[in-house]
């Protein structure tokens, strides 16, 4: 389907972004004879490490500390790195969520750091007796801002797109974490020892995304066939 611009501008443009937007919604179809794609994540060489200066509300924050920029593991594995399939437009359905998606502000961090989501709701809480102001980003675009001064306060806010979402604190520079708004049910967040997995993929073509808050992108291209279990080692690698 291609996409044109209407002659009247304003109604146009409108409907441009309506119509090219359809085109790009996944499809839920039953998915026969899929292949899965496993395996893991590497890193090689020394890890980076940041240094992480609380500057305020030091009996909640704690004091300086070192924090690794990627979480090495067991024989180089890369913990919480997220592995998806670019660009897929129809395979298996979505799985039912068991909860709303939450991100909570707990002794002036994030928790989770890394968590993959679609598209929709996501819960912001604050378990400290101290203010926070979570404000998350699409690249430089903000998607939202709110403050939550009371320990015990929560707020529903929307991720409405894919893509990697930024959240940092106002009151407290230091704190970050990313959110990964997915397109599609091809993903896998990587654990301890680097291992991820995705099943029932229609057989085809792909482009393999692994990608990790300090290194940035890598893609790979794989094929898929029917039936077989391909493996598979990423290196991330310094930017």
């Amino acid at each position: 389907m291609s996409c044109k611009t209407s002659v009247a501008s304003g109604l146009g443009i409108l409907s441009l972004v309506l119509a090219c937007g359809a085109t790009q919604a996944y499809e839920a179809i039953d998915v026969a004879g899929g292949g899965t794609l496993e395996g893991r994540v590497i890193y090689e060489g020394r890890v980076p490490v940041k240094k992480i200066i609380p500057t305020k509300d030091g009996q909640v924050c704690g004091g300086p500390r070192e924090e690794p920029q990627v979480y090495v593991g067991p024989d180089k594995g890369v913990q919480d790195a997220v592995v998806y399939l670019k660009e897929v437009s129809r395979g298996k359905p979505w799985g039912e969520p068991e909860q709303t998606p939450v991100i909570d502000n707990k002794d002036c961090r994030f928790h989770p750091a890394m968590q993959i989501i679609r598209a929709g709701e996501i819960d912001i809480h604050n378990s400290d007796p101290v203010l926070h102001n979570t404000r998350a980003f699409y690249g430089r675009r903000s998607a939202f801002n709110v403050a939550l001064p009371n320990a015990g306060d929560q707020v529903t806010q929307e991720l409405p797109r894919p893509g990697m979402v930024r959240l940092e604190c106002d009151a407290h520079g230091w704190m970050l974490a990313h959110v990964f708004v997915a397109d599609n049910p091809y993903y896998a967040l990587t654990d301890a020892t680097g291992h991820f997995s995705m099943t029932d993929i229609p057989p085809g073509d792909y482009t393999l995304v692994a990608t990790q808050s300090y290194t940035g992108d890598t893609e790979t291209t794989v094929t898929v066939k029917g039936g077989d279990v391909q493996a598979l080692t990423i290196e991330l690698s310094k930017p």
